[in-house]
């Protein structure tokens, strides 16, 4: 599971540049780092959180 995540987040990332997703805040193709500063995020957050 934890390679699934990693895999997903690549290709919304490749999808977004062909075809912005819509989503608020990832309107222009030039918004697609966002999605991975996101996933850092969201990684930092669970080091943090596990013991």
């Amino acid at each position: 599971m934890s390679k699934v995540l990693p895999l997903l987040l690549l290709v919304a990332m490749v999808l977004h540049v062909i075809r912005p997703l819509g989503v608020p805040g990832l309107r222009r193709r030039r918004d697609f780092w966002k999605i991975a500063v996101g996933a850092i995020a969201v990684m930092m957050v669970t080091v943090l959180i596990r013991p």
